[in-house]
Order: structure tokens, then C-alpha cells, then sequence
């Protein structure tokens, strides 16, 4: 038998730490390659980790509740020696490209701290703690919960966002009917994020009504269709938004940008972002990567496919990576019009309201008569920073055109 370590592994772009969750399986279990022997957190999503290896776990390297860095040792598995050949690549400490590149910075990092200080800070942390402007005395003094006491990014936002509150007097709460409950960690980070996204986009929002009965009544004539050609359980408006949202970004590629201090990056993808209310009341936002590139029944199938997934937390942590352009169907909520927050560092967001049938005045050849319509509310927010009012406007309404001039003929290929 021959010891490996099992690195964890790269999860992402900017990701470089995971709290570990739970060990789903006993030192002295044996394991083949694949299996789930380990449950973490990150910043983005909770997943299980399979085995790099098939053997014995025999220790564990990490605890539950610790802190591991990306491409470090998390237990050790006595394995077959006749693995050793095919496995010495993996197993080896920073032969992953990715992992050289993570472990390098953490080194170069760790050498410019002051020769006083002790303490590690990964580079996530000190990313935060420059957008914070936190120097590095106070780093050193903020009280870190991770192993050796190392300053985790939770202790970070934490620290800060108790910065931002310690002026402010909370008041006793009198009433002993009264529940007190603690934010579990996905709504942390929620709420650390949507405070991070207002202080970073000065955000605007503009609205738009859009008459949908086009779009209503070729879903009527289709939705049976679907479900016979493809086992599928129902098609739902969100597709359609979602191929609107793509007309429109190829018309104003503007929009699908990032800011990056002083500079516009034009992103060559269009990666969609739909936001997913799961079964806790918390949100999560997968991404349809290269949406521009599938068919319509595609993306009804895909969206389908990782809204399930979503809710059932069986997201694979990419999923969540790489977005562009986000959109929200609060419409589902019978809500008629919201104001999202835009998802950093991308710098719009649309919020599709519910459908109503409403009266509305329609031109006829025989002049304007009351009809009645199928109506929706869009409403665009986007980072002022680097979308003015007349970009952001014009996509809402190439949005607006696209949906009340939908194509009643288009059938599923």
C-alpha cells in the first residue's frame, strides 16, 4: 500500500478557500475514485467533494468547521501501489497548473506581510480588505476564526459590516413571544453582497410595460407540443425572456460588460444568470453559459435542468461562475414590478413582473378600440457608472420590442 494525499480542488475562478462542512465518510472507510467523501462551503455554493483515489481513507487533514485552502493537503488514503504510476501526477503537491498558480500567490503574498506579522491572509481576503481600505495593522488585529486562528473572508465581512452598525442602538426586545433566529451562512453571504453591490454600482432602474399576448398565446399552442417532443414537465415563459434578453445584448453589447478599476472589459460571452428562489427562502443564481448559442427548446430544457438542480443543491460549482447578464421572474411571485440588485462585478440586471390581463388601447385600421391584453411590467436596473440612460433604456425596450413582436409561427426543432 502507498500513502497519497487528496488536494482539494480547484473550484473556480476566485475561489481559494472552503469551510469544510462535513466528512461523509469515517477514517478507515474505504472509497473509490469518485465517491463523495467530503461536503464544503464556498462564497458561491455548498458541494461535495469525490475521491481523487480508490483505498483507505486513514486521516483526515482538515476538520468540519475549518477553513481549507484551494490545492492543500485535506486527508491522507493509503491506496494500491500499481495506482502509483497513473495517479503520481495529481497527487504530487502543486502539480496542477492551477493549483502552482494559487499556492504562488498565497507565497508571494505571505512574503510581502511585515516581518512582525505571523499571520497568514489568503489573497481573497486581502482583495476585500483593499476594496475596504483596511490596512494591514487593523487585519492583524481582527480576531480570525479559522485553523490557527487565520482570518477567514467571513471573519473579514463580518468585521466590517460591524463597523458599519456599531454606532447604531439596537433595542431590547420587551416582547418574550418574540423569536430570535440566526441568519444561516448562504443568507450571510446574501446580505454581505447586496451590501457590497449597492456601495460599489450606483444603481438606476427603468421601467417599461410590454404586451405579452403574443407571446401567451404561442405558449398556449406549443406548451403540449413541447411536453410530448421532449418528456419535458411544462414550458414556461422564462425561456422566452431569456432569448430576449440575448437579441437584445447582441444589439447592445454594451451591456454585457464588467468594470475593472478604471477600465471596461466587453465580455465576448453571453452568459445568462436566472435567479432561483429555493425551498429555505434563500436565492441562488445559476448560469446558462454561451446561451446565445442554444436553440430555444435548449434553453427551455438547460434553464429546466439547473432550476431543479438548484433547488435540490446538486449545482456544480461552475454552474454558478462566469455570469454577464442576470435576469429575475419575480412574476412567478404574482409580483408586478421589482428592483433588483445588480450581481457584481456584472453591471445590469431585468426583473420580468407578472403577466395580467389588463384594458388597453389598440390602433386598428379602423382607429383605436379597447381591447384586452396580456401586459407586463420590465424594469432594468443598471451601474450608472458605466451605463447611462439612454444605453440602458434603449436595450429595455429592444427587450420590450423583441417579446410583443415574438414570432407566433416559431415551432420547437
Amino acid at each position: 500500500m502507498a500513502k497519497y494525499e487528496i488536494m482539494m480542488p480547484h473550484m473556480g475562478e476566485s475561489i481559494f478557500e472552503c469551510t469544510i462542512l462535513k466528512w461523509l465518510v469515517k477514517e478507515g472507510d474505504f472509497v473509490r475514485v469518485d465517491d463523495m467523501i467530503l461536503e464544503v462551503a464556498t462564497d458561491k455554493i455548498d458541494t461535495e467533494i469525490g475521491s481523487s483515489h480508490e483505498g483507505v481513507i486513514t486521516k483526515f487533514l482538515v476538520t468540519e468547521g475549518q477553513v481549507a485552502e484551494i490545492g492543500k493537503a485535506i486527508c491522507v488514503i493509503d491506496t494500491a501501489q500499481e495506482q502509483i504510476k497513473d495517479e503520481t501526477e495529481y497527487t504530487e503537491m502543486g502539480s496542477d497548473d492551477s493549483f502552482k498558480l494559487e499556492e504562488s500567490i498565497a507565497q508571494i503574498v505571505d512574503n510581502v506581510q511585515e516581518t512582525r506579522s505571523e499571520k497568514f491572509f489568503s489573497p481573497l481576503v486581502l482583495s476585500i480588505a483593499q476594496q475596504e481600505n483596511i490596512s494591514k495593522d487593523e487585519l492583524e488585529n481582527i480576531t480570525g476564526s479559522g485553523q490557527n486562528q487565520r482570518l477567514t473572508k467571513d471573519d473579514l465581512l463580518a468585521y466590517i459590516e460591524s463597523k458599519k452598525t456599531q454606532k447604531v442602538i439596537t433595542p431590547t426586545l420587551s416582547n418574550s413571544g418574540d423569536t430570535i433566529v440566526e441568519m444561516d451562512r448562504m443568507r450571510k453571504m446574501i446580505a454581505a453582497r447586496m451590501v457590497e453591490s449597492k456601495q460599489i454600482a450606483p444603481h438606476v432602474t427603468s421601467f417599461i410595460e410590454t404586451d405579452m399576448t403574443r407571446v401567451v398565446k404561442w405558449r398556449e399552442l406549443e406548451k403540449d407540443r413541447f411536453r410530448a417532443k421532449y418528456q419535458h414537465g411544462g414550458l414556461t415563459f422564462t425561456p422566452v425572456l431569456v432569448a430576449a434578453v440575448i437579441d437584445a445584448i447582441k444589439k447592445y453589447p454594451g451591456i454585457n460588460i464588467q468594470v475593472q478599476g478604471d477600465s471596461i472589459i466587453y465580455k465576448k460571452d453571453i452568459n445568462i444568470g436566472i435567479a432561483v428562489a429555493l425551498p429555505s427562502g434563500n436565492l441562488i443564481v445559476p448560469v446558462v453559459h454561451n446561451a446565445d448559442q442554444l436553440e430555444l427548446s435548449e434553453l427551455a430544457l438547460k434553464i429546466h435542468d439547473l432550476a431543479n438542480r438548484a433547488r435540490l443543491n446538486k449545482l456544480k460549482p461552475e454552474e454558478l461562475l462566469g455570469g454577464t447578464y442576470t435576469i429575475s421572474n419575480i412574476g412567478g411571485f404574482g409580483n408586478i414590478a421589482g428592483t433588483p440588485i445588480i450581481m457584481q462585478p456584472q453591471v445590469a440586471i431585468m426583473a420580468f413582473g407578472v403577466i395580467r390581463k389588463m384594458p388597453a388601447v389598440i390602433e386598428t385600421e379602423d382607429g383605436d378600440m379597447i381591447a384586452i391584453r396580456n401586459k407586463m411590467i420590465i424594469s432594468h436596473g443598471y451601474d450608472h457608472r458605466v451605463v447611462d440612460g439612454s444605453l440602458g433604456g434603449l436595450f429595455l425596450k429592444e427587450v420590450s420590442d423583441y417579446l410583443e413582436k415574438f414570432d407566433t409561427n416559431r415551432t420547437f426543432k
